[in-house]
């Protein structure tokens, strides 16, 4: 798996089908009646086109990802209500805060080390503004019907999870979890949902294309039978079902309680 815009609306509709409902409506209140969102590792503007149809026809958007051509897919958007910049998102003081009203991200934080979390945590404390991050990789896996060799590939792709993605050890599976920490600690209210993917038999292109990943991640921690594995786990993708396990996150600052 990549971040390439194939990949990226290959897995859009998984996404918005996954996304909590509650959630999203609580983030799209936090926004207020003139939103300004700024929406980190926009990609091709997913995160913008599931939330605009719960927002007022005038919000605004601020889109960040360090991929320009990404971004040249996504300014389109909202045309006229949409400024895209190209930032490395190691530097968590360029990003451009003022006058916005909510932060989101999407499949963005198990990416993450445990350091930029808690420096994103700090920076939005200072700033009061509320956070929603949605489908972040909880680790879990399930198969129906089920190989023997789930189980190892699900613990070497997890291993893969938290390697170093550019900024440090990546949290993984673990991401959700301590970003709920330490936006506590920030002294945010903290909630988090299930948003798991569900894919069955009408989503064969997606499931071929995430056990294709999933093998070549695994395979690259070590796990020996991560090629057979993927060749049969692709023989039966348009007829088998599987869950991806995610979780979204939405962290309100004390105002906003």
């Amino acid at each position: 798996m990549g971040f390439s815009a194939d990949w990226l609306a290959l897995r859009e509709p998984a996404d918005r089908a996954a996304r909590d409902g509650a959630l999203l409506e609580q983030a799209t209140r936090a926004a207020g009646p003139d939103p300004v969102v700024l929406d980190l590792g926009c990609g091709t503007g997913s995160t913008l086109r599931a939330l605009a149809p719960h927002l007022p026809d005038h919000a605004r958007w601020r889109l960040v990802d360090n991929d320009p051509a990404l971004l040249d897919i996504a300014r389109t958007e909202a045309p006229g209500r949409v400024t895209a910049h190209v930032l490395d998102l190691r530097d968590l003081d360029a990003l451009p805060l003022d006058g916005v009203t909510l932060v989101t991200a999407s499949a963005l934080l198990d990416l993450m080390p445990a350091a930029w979390i808690a420096g994103l945590a700090d920076r939005l404390g200072r700033a009061g503004l509320p956070f929603y991050a949605a489908l972040s990789y909880d680790g879990m896996m399930a198969w129906d019907p089920a190989l023997p060799q789930d189980d190892d590939i699900t613990r070497a792709f997890n291993a893969h999870q938290r390697s170093d993605k550019g900024l440090g050890p990546a949290l993984g599976p673990d991401a959700a979890q301590q970003a709920a920490e330490a936006l506590g600690k920030a002294g945010f209210s903290v909630s988090l949902a299930d948003s798991p993917w569900r894919i069955g038999p009408g989503d064969a292109d997606l499931h071929r294309a995430l056990i294709a990943g999933i093998a070549q991640a695994a395979g690259e921690a070590g796990a020996q039978v991560a090629p057979d594995w993927g060749r049969a786990r692709a023989t039966t993708a348009a007829g088998d079902r599987c869950r991806i396990g995610h979780l979204d996150l939405l962290a309100l600052p004390p105002a906003a309680t």
